[in-house]
């Protein structure tokens, strides 16, 4: 038997000596070849929140990505289509194909937009008169018209939107960036959920870590004037008791982890403790609204009771990404508001007036600050809907060719990408699928979605999947 440094090797004969030696050697080659090419395990470091260097320049240094949940019409807002002018009322021609439906509707007359259009700005963008204050910020936009998803209902494609899924289990993509850039303050969660007044469809899931360390996922905030719960001591609690009392917490669940190296649900407890601590200090500034401007509030419709919640949203947005938070989702119309099985013209009014404002409030509020330079602003639903009608005045779920748009960060302005076919059906020209978009965010955080990679099961994952490409034309 071999002896070295008073540790036993398991090994009988000079053959299986070397056996295992190459073996190690093997693997030490393997892993070197593998991190040369970006999908290699990450190093553990004492720290996995540590701020990490991006693969190239970065152009922006937060997202804000307002989901508008249940599906915005995109026929009724970005993408008019003058040919479902000419066919309401009637079958779809068969030359636009037969969809498999959501709701079986496929069969229905084509349903014409009762909306005004108009173009704005210097580029000359069509916007819908539902969103007047976004119409505003065009030349600011890069509306893409093709985009597609895999989900015909709500529950698997506001998870694939957010995890490239339709099926949980894997990261969000707040997720995804936090593992892979680590954080930019210590004072405050990375990746933040702000809410309306429900939950998305799937809950929490839609910001979960899935396999990455549990200290990856999201941190959802509560609606309303508190929403971090418990930012002040008790009574009688000194801010030296509390660090103390959490001292030895960490200690006693440090020495409880010693042989859990792989229980990340614990160390991402201990990391939570510390990080509440810290954010008893930093984050009640932080959400602090009433320190704005009148002029502010106004500006985001904190005056208005219908614009008052999610403009409450979209400002907090704006002071979080101030102060280093990388990710933050908003969720406008939270349990599929935007879903308009019937009745979308009083469905999509409710919601269009409830968000226009406030995100065009934002805008304004981001490049007088200077601040849309390096922050980018996804706005989008799970995916569109029909250009039939279902229940005669509605309109159903349509993940074949749907519209987003982004702004700041680099984003080229005042310019469409892709388009659907001329009732507004599929995308066919230049159709970019969920993954495209995904990389597209990354690539504007200095992520290259091909080199953030997590071992699991054997297998080096990332953020979208086996897919995905740069939309090149997004960025001047």
């Amino acid at each position: 038997m071999l002896h070295k440094l008073g540790h036993h090797w398991n090994v009988r004969t000079r053959r299986e000596f070397f056996t295992q030696a190459g073996s190690g050697l093997a693997g030490l080659a393997l892993g070197s070849m593998l991190a040369k090419d970006g999908m290699a395990a990450p190093a553990k470091s004492s720290d996995p929140m540590e701020a990490k260097k991006p693969h190239h320049a970065a152009k922006a240094k937060s997202v804000i990505w307002l989901f508008m949940e249940g599906g915005p019409s995109h026929v009724d807002l970005f993408d008019p289509k003058p040919a479902l002018e000419k066919l309401n009322g009637q079958p779809m021609p068969e030359s636009f194909g037969r969809p498999i439906t959501a709701m079986g509707t496929a069969n229905n007359t084509l349903m014409a937009s009762k909306r005004k259009w108009a173009q704005h700005g210097q580029s000359g963008l069509w916007v819908s008169d539902w969103y007047p204050h976004i119409a505003k910020h065009t030349d600011e936009l890069a509306v893409i018209r093709s985009c597609k998803a895999d989900g015909l209902n709500h529950v698997g494609s506001v998870c694939q939107m957010n995890t490239g899924d339709i099926l949980a289990g894997r990261p969000s993509m707040g997720a995804w960036v936090t593992y892979g850039l680590g954080t930019a303050n210590k004072n405050l969660p990375t990746f933040v959920i702000l809410l309306d007044d429900r939950e998305p469809v799937g809950g929490s899931k839609n910001w979960s870590s899935g396999f990455l360390p549990a200290t990856f996922q999201g941190t959802q905030f509560r609606t309303g004037d508190t929403p971090i719960l418990h930012l002040k001591n008790p009574a009688g609690v000194s801010s030296a008791r509390q660090r103390s009392k959490l001292d030895f917490l960490k200690e006693l669940n440090e020495n409880w982890g010693k042989d859990k190296a792989d229980d990340t649900e614990l160390d991402a407890r201990v990391r939570a403790y510390e990080l509440a601590y810290q954010m008893q200090s930093s984050a009640p500034e932080a959400i602090e609204l009433t320190k704005e401007s009148e002029a502010t509030r106004k500006l985001y419709g904190l005056d208005d009771e219908a614009t008052e919640a999610f403009g409450r949203n979209c400002l907090m947005a704006r002071r979080l990404v101030e102060r280093g938070v990388r990710f933050v989702e908003l969720y406008c119309g939270s349990g599929s508001g935007w879903d308009a099985h019937n009745n979308i013209e009083g469905n999509h009014g409710k919601w269009c007036k409830v968000s226009d404002k406030p995100i065009a409030g934002l805008l304004t509020d981001l490049k007088s600050r200077g601040m849309l330079e390096d922050t980018l602003v996804v706005w989008g639903g799970e995916f569109g809907r029909t250009p039939f009608n279902e229940k005669g005045d509605g309109r159903d779920h349509n993940p074949w060719g749907f519209t987003i748009w982004m702004a700041g960060a680099g984003v080229k302005g005042g310019q469409t990408i892709g388009t659907t076919d001329e009732i507004g059906l599929r995308g066919v020209e230049n159709p970019y699928h969920v993954h495209d978009i995904h990389a597209s965010i990354l690539h504007a955080l200095g992520l290259d979605h091909e080199r953030v990679t997590y071992l699991h099961n054997g297998r080096a994952e990332r953020p979208t999947i086996v897919a995905g490409q740069l939309i090149k034309e997004l960025f001047a």
